[in-house]
């Protein structure tokens, strides 16, 4: 099959071809995995996208969506096949006074902004807003505010999705749940979300950041434990860095609008917090939800932003977390991680999750654990390697995947992952995209 089934088509945007032309979809931010497709579209409308499916469809030609290509591991790629590229649709329509509708190529920054025109934010944003709403909506989207609200895919109203038939159809809990459940956390293999509603919230002003450093893993899990139970904190993570040893690192924050400042007293209190050690900074709302960006920028700098990441994401039960966090610190080099790699470790309570296909350890609280590597000194290869291990560790504990990082899954891997959710993904793409159009990634 050649590119030239869509040549003849009248389109608001373009279907790009040759190798130069579609160079970016065959990778990804991973940087490991390179797929050549057959064709990119560019769709400059949803009726791009409407037009070209049942074309693809006839023709036999899998199809995948990408948003900002923010995937480690090739899963936004798709060889020989059409990508369709949305980060043209990219407009935010109607903002009322609890909720957004917008794109699905819009980057979260982008949403953030317009949203803050109005005193109002999202409820959880991710800790790098420059993916886009339909991208992290196909996969789940966790940050730091995961503990009160679920991931960004239990905070949505509505979706607006192009199916295999080239169908425009608008779904939410009470209208056409089986394909607003199968396309949230779904991998795009029932759909192709296009336009999402979300809820919003008041904004804070202003945030008081809190880094607090423990001597150990176990004191840092015990406090973030405890900081969960008590809810003081709007914002909970953590992390732990590579120094001469690694460094244990509270990450907290408290949202405020003058004249209500927080109590910092009753903030700090048995958090061991030491005024010579750790720091308190305070923040408009806006800085420290883009806090990453000036990291970023320095990463382009050491040429780290483009090397490979192999960045694993694992969900452990709380009852786990402990010997989990010891195994995999067990003999870990700087060099495993590369020179600004980190793993990223906080607890969640599951209350407030509710995404079928977002699988979760059978637990009342679960950490995320996320391994930040850059493969600047060790190979992707021996990274890839290690976090497959980190999985079967994890999968041992009662742990599961956010299967967006760099870990290689098998059938099997699917199946144990999906659980009882398999069924009912099944049906759903059996019922939306009976031809396979979308990549099948749980056979």
């Amino acid at each position: 099959m050649t590119s030239d089934v869509f040549s003849e088509l009248d389109l608001d945007g373009a279907v790009l071809t040759g190798t130069g032309a579609t160079a970016f979809a065959a990778a990804d931010f991973g940087g490991i995995v390179n797929q050549p497709p057959l064709a990119v579209l560019r769709a400059g409308s949803i009726a791009d996208i409407t037009t070209t499916l049942p074309i693809a469809a006839t023709n036999g030609i899998p199809v995948v969506s990408r948003g900002r290509g923010h995937t480690s591991l090739g899963q936004a790629q798709v060889r020989d096949g059409l990508v369709v590229d949305l980060t043209a649709l990219d407009e935010v329509h109607e903002i009322t006074g609890d909720r957004v509708t917008v794109d699905a190529g819009t980057t979260w920054n982008s949403l953030l902004a317009r949203t803050l025109q109005h005193g109002l934010t999202p409820r959880v944003l991710t800790d790098y807003l420059g993916t886009s709403v339909g991208g992290t909506l196909s996969v789940g989207g966790i940050g730091g505010t995961s503990h009160r609200y679920g991931v960004q895919t239990d905070n949505v109203l509505s979706l607006d999705v192009v199916t295999a038939d080239g169908l425009l159809r608008h779904c939410s809990p009470a209208e056409l749940p089986d394909l607003f459940y199968g396309v949230l956390g779904g991998f795009g293999q029932c759909g192709i979300i296009v336009r999402a509603t979300v809820p919003l919230m008041t904004a804070p002003e202003r945030v008081r950041r809190v880094k607090v450093y423990y001597p150990t893993v176990e004191k840092l899990i015990a406090g973030q434990r405890s900081l969960l139970a008590d809810g003081r904190f709007d914002f909970l993570q953590g992390e732990i860095l590579p120094a001469d040893d690694w460094v244990y690192m509270l990450d907290v924050a408290s949202y405020y609008t003058s004249p209500h400042e927080p109590d910092m007293d009753r903030l700090l209190l048995k958090t061991g917090f030491e005024a010579s050690r750790d720091k308190v900074e305070d923040l408009s709302y806006w800085e420290f939800a883009t806090r990453l960006d000036e990291t970023v920028t320095y990463l382009e700098g050491t040429g780290e932003w483009h090397a490979p990441h192999p960045w694993p994401n694992l969900l452990l039960p709380d009852a786990e977390i402990d010997s989990f966090a010891d195994e995999i610190l067990d003999g870990l080099q700087r060099t495993d991680l590369g020179a600004s790699g980190l793993i990223l470790i906080y607890p969640m309570t599951t209350e407030a999750f509710g995404t079928p296909l977002f699988r979760l350890p059978e637990a009342s609280t679960v950490y995320l654990v996320a391994g930040l590597r850059f493969a600047t000194e060790a190979t992707a290869e021996d990274m890839v390697a290690g976090n497959r291990r980190w999985y079967d560790s994890a999968v041992s504990r009662g742990g599961t995947s956010y299967p967006t990082g760099a870990i290689p899954f098998t059938s099997a891997d699917w199946t144990r992952h999906l659980g009882a959710a398999k069924v009912t993904l099944a049906a759903a793409k059996q019922l939306y995209d009976p031809q396979n159009l979308f990549p099948r990634r749980f056979a």
